[in-house]
């Protein structure tokens, strides 16, 4: 576990010019941090994906503080490098990337014929509309995101994914007429984020398993289906307690850290259930709220290999905005 604090960062001069910046950075993130996830949620297809990539993008943007322009606004900043570690994301993962710079696309005839704005209808961009934009190529996604749903302007579009306004003009025709001929029933979860059936029949078998011995207390039943070096990440812990402390990939061992006695001390007003997130299975916990049962937040988790244990478990509890971002949440009862 890695802790960054103002310790770790360079020292403010005699004005305290880094001790503003550092201000400034943490009343932007503040406002800007759900809006941050949604658009990550988009590009990568997964609300679970997406918190994990602005987690990593905000860590790299604080050690970076001190480098950056004060004359600049900072909300653009994040934003650019929230978006370059997307497309680093679906890279990693192996999903064909579209080049952000290639000249033969910005020179095809959408983009020569330098369409105005009048050419350029925006989309009705509803919950099911912005859900289909993962089937669109990264490029056309981040532009008709960043338009569409974040009304952004050309000129800004073209420094986040660095292009041309000429290449986004060309990049929105596309992604917009896909969009507008695609219907909601169009599959939108990538192939990359689906197990084969039968990994998934294995894993939704052990969660229910889990939840069941949750749900009735049985914590060494619960134990009994971790390995004995699985890992928990509670993430966002630190950013949430001490606004001066962001932690990188705060991974413990199950051993070391009091996690399932803070569950144990909880009121029975909260459940787990086994769940499909936008296609992905994971874990919700419920709030009772009077005679309702709502979703409050997410918990992802990995299979050993065996297929009988889990080996980490990551708690999404602090960010709720994630659940939020959700398109479809189907539980099961």
């Amino acid at each position: 576990m890695r802790i960054v604090s103002m310790e770790t960062a360079p020292p403010a001069d005699d004005k305290g010019v880094f001790d503003a910046r550092y201000l400034a950075f943490l009343e932007t993130v503040t406002n800007l941090r759900p809006k941050l996830h949604r658009y990550c949620a988009r590009m990568t297809g997964s609300v679970l994906d997406g918190e994990d990539v602005v987690q990593e993008a905000l860590f790299h943007a604080y050690r970076k503080l001190d480098t950056f322009d004060d004359a600049r606004p900072l909300a653009p900043w994040l934003f650019r490098i929230a978006h370059n570690h997307c497309i680093d994301f679906l890279r990693r993962r192996g999903v064909r990337i579209e080049a952000e710079t290639a000249a033969a696309r910005e020179a095809e005839p959408a983009a020569s014929a330098n369409p105005g704005p009048s050419e350029l209808p925006g989309l009705p961009i509803g919950r099911a509309v912005e859900h289909l934009v993962l089937t669109l190529p990264p490029k056309e996604r981040a532009c008709v995101l960043l338009k569409d749903v974040f009304d952004y302007s050309l000129e800004e579009i073209a420094e986040l994914v660095e292009s041309t306004v000429g290449g986004v003009k060309a990049a929105l025709s596309r992604g917009r007429a896909k969009l507008a001929a695609a219907t909601p029933e169009t599959p939108a979860t990538p192939a990359a984020r689906q197990p084969a059936p039968e990994t998934n029949g294995h894993m939704r078998r052990l969660l229910q398993q889990y939840v069941q011995r949750y749900n009735a207390r049985d914590w060494e039943g619960v134990r009994s289906l971790i390995t004995a070096d699985a890992r928990v990440r509670v993430v966002d812990r630190a950013y949430l307690r001490n606004c001066r402390e962001f932690m990188e990939a705060p991974i413990e061992s199950l051993k070391d850290t009091p996690y399932f006695g803070q569950y144990s001390r909880m009121p029975p007003t909260w459940r787990f259930v086994v769940a499909d997130i936008d296609g992905e299975t994971a874990i919700v916990r419920l709030r009772r709220d009077g005679a309702r049962w709502t979703p409050a937040f997410l918990i992802r988790v990995e299979i050993a290999d065996d297929q009988t244990h889990l080996r980490q478990i990551s708690d999404y509890s602090h960010c709720p905005w994630v659940i939020d971002a959700a398109n479809v949440i189907t539980l099961d009862e």
